[in-house]
């Protein structure tokens, strides 16, 4: 199951191969969450749609409208569109793992991938089982 919410960032890059985007700007991504897993529950679904918007929700909050540069997290860290999918694969896992969707759902699901769309022609991922 896929679903999708948006999340509005502004950062900056260090290194001469980022250009321009050295400087403070401002990105704006479509966030893809999808959830896998080897069998369907009694009701025919992998998890339940409104659950997971809003476990997607809850963690991209700390991130909406902020400078990801004043983040202690992201400190010294290039955010790249990779290094944020990455972030918010973490935290997706972590909020299931801790039982945000429920028990049956932490045993069934196997894998996570985030997708961070920037525009139609770029996007970065990051997939990972949820039990490592």
């Amino acid at each position: 199951m896929t679903l999708t919410n948006h999340l509005m960032i502004a950062h900056r890059m260090r290194g001469e191969r980022f250009g321009p985007a050295q400087r403070l700007h401002g990105a704006t991504f479509e966030v893809e969450l999808s959830l896998f897993a080897e069998r369907l529950d009694g009701d025919g679904v992998v998890a339940d749609m409104g659950q997971v918007a809003q476990l997607l929700a809850a963690v991209l909050a700390p991130l909406n409208y902020r400078d990801l540069d004043e983040l202690p997290r992201f400190a010294g860290r290039n955010t790249t569109s990779e290094v944020l999918a990455a972030a918010i694969h973490a935290d997706v896992c972590a909020q299931l793992r801790a039982g945000a969707l429920g028990r049956d759902e932490l045993e069934r699901i196997r894998q996570v991938r985030v997708v961070l769309r920037e525009n139609p022609q770029a996007w970065a991922s990051f997939e990972g089982p949820l039990h490592p």
